[in-house]
């Protein structure tokens, strides 16, 4: 499952030898809610038949191309990643997240991890300087190699009323009850400005809450 990995940290899904991972793409990849998922299937499993991988995906559209259009009451799969096509897309789904994954390529995913690390390690140190365990409390694993751009706080106080007041700022949080608020600064848009300005309103949210 990397539904809070793909778009935050570099991934060698097939030098690392995994069979399988899906993942949403509404999160770090900025598709938009509902939008597509991914897949990825190592290449040793491509060209395994239904036999072969019980309850694989299968769908008309990955039946080999030379008589898909035959309908048979048999599977034969297109060679390759093809054969776990099912059908067609939603155009519009696919252009956002086209949009999307050409800003990340230009990027590049090493460059922006690193960018991340040091975000993340900035709000890190502001929330335990500036706010403390009186307060709040991460939770998130303290080796940066752990994690993500992501820190998990644990709230002492009203977290409910601390959460509405930021979002009536414009600032967009998760939040996990009882107690829990996800903080993800994105290493794409989010500056350390925009860490900066976040930490010094949580303060003063929390302390008054």
């Amino acid at each position: 499952d990397l539904a809070h990995t793909v778009g935050n940290v570099p991934l060698q899904l097939h030098d690392w030898g995994c069979d399988f991972a899906c993942w949403c793409t509404y999160k770090y990849l900025n598709s938009g809610p509902g939008n597509i998922a991914g897949a990825f299937v190592h290449e040793r499993h491509a060209h395994a038949s239904v036999a072969d991988l019980p309850g694989r995906l299968t769908g008309w559209w990955g039946h080999r191309k030379e008589d898909r259009f035959e309908m048979e009451h048999h599977f034969v799969p297109s060679p390759g990643a093809q054969s776990f096509m099912l059908s067609n897309p939603p155009v519009l789904c696919i252009a956002a997240l086209r949009a999307s994954t050409e800003l990340f390529a230009k990027a590049g995913m090493d460059k922006l991890r690193a960018k991340s690390l040091k975000l993340t390690a900035y709000l890190e140190r502001l929330i335990n300087a500036e706010i403390g365990h009186e307060y709040v409390e991460i939770i998130t694993p303290a080796d940066p190699e752990q994690r993500g751009c992501q820190l998990s706080l644990v709230f002492k106080g009203d977290m409910q009323q601390v959460h509405q007041a930021l979002s009536k700022q414009g600032i967009v949080c998760d939040i996990r009850k009882p107690s829990v608020m996800r903080i993800a600064p994105a290493p794409l848009y989010n500056s350390f400005h925009d860490v900066f300005n976040f930490v010094r309103l949580l303060k003063t949210l929390v302390v008054a809450a």
